[in-house]
């Protein structure tokens, strides 16, 4: 498995500079870029470890891969489109004080880029590396109020009984909220239940990953990802079951009615 550069492994000059305030923004996004953050995550609550764990999307692994295509929006990405993605779905940048996400060539991504890049030493080009992303699961039936049970007993000490999530003092969570107004929205790949369960079997309970069975993974992802939380910003006047059937026909659990709750026409 490969391992990234320690942090003593920092070079001094301009070039460290970029990767401390790179990292320092992964780490404490809601500190650094609040400005673009209209959800309560921080980089870091996807991709453990300031984006080192592999086996939770860890950076080394993805730098590497770019520039490549998305499905997701059907052209070439380069490594600053998919920060920008990030923002966009998993920050909810359009509830944040700017609107938007930052824009185009701006520091925050030349700094976290560069962090990146950094975190790669040695890595080679193009490969697809050992621990990138999160694991595929094999797929089977999935229940959510059997998650439920899963989140009571193994989730909630942390995210709180209703996933509220628990503040950190100095701003954003130290665990995130997993959903409502202050979670990743319906684009986020995290509401892909066969994400969140890949994420989950590896990574969760926080410090135990791989102590919960396949089916528990599914299980609690499913009723995670089974609540309301902020809408797809891609449905821009489309009705919910218009978004659904362009962008979300398999996977998850937008534009279905749970609970007397149709999902996916966002947060009060």
């Amino acid at each position: 498995m490969f391992s990234p550069p320690p942090e003593t492994a920092i070079p001094s000059g301009p070039q460290g500079d970029a990767v401390r305030r790179g990292e320092a923004i992964f780490r404490q996004t809601q500190i650094y870029t609040r400005r673009y953050a209209g959800s309560g995550l921080n980089c870091t609550n996807c991709h453990l470890e300031g984006g080192r764990k592999a086996d939770a999307s860890p950076m080394w692994a993805a730098w590497v891969r770019y520039p490549a295509w998305r499905d997701k929006n059907g052209k070439i990405n380069t490594m600053e489109d998919r920060i920008r993605g990030c923002f966009i779905y998993s920050m909810n940048a359009q509830a944040s004080p700017a609107g938007t996400p930052p824009p185009p060539g701006d520091d925050i991504y030349r700094d976290l880029e560069t962090y990146f890049a950094w975190l790669a030493t040695g890595a080679p080009t193009g490969a697809d590396m050992k621990g990138r992303g999160y694991p595929k699961l094999a797929k089977v039936e999935y229940d959510p109020a059997r998650g439920a049970k899963v989140f009571d007993e193994q989730c909630s000490s942390c995210h709180g009984a209703n996933g509220q999530g628990t503040p950190d003092p100095r701003g954003g969570y130290l665990y995130p909220p997993l959903w409502g107004d202050r979670s990743f929205n319906w684009g986020a790949g995290m509401a892909k239940v066969a994400n969140a369960a890949g994420f989950v079997k590896a990574n969760m309970p926080f410090g135990m990953g791989n102590s919960l069975t396949d089916q528990q993974a599914w299980n609690v992802a499913a009723f995670l990802d089974s609540h309301e939380r902020p809408a797809d910003p891609r449905q821009k006047g489309m009705s919910v079951a218009e978004t659904r059937s362009k962008f979300h026909a398999s996977g998850d659990y937008y534009g279905q009615t749970i609970g007397g709750d149709l999902l996916g026409d966002g947060t009060p």
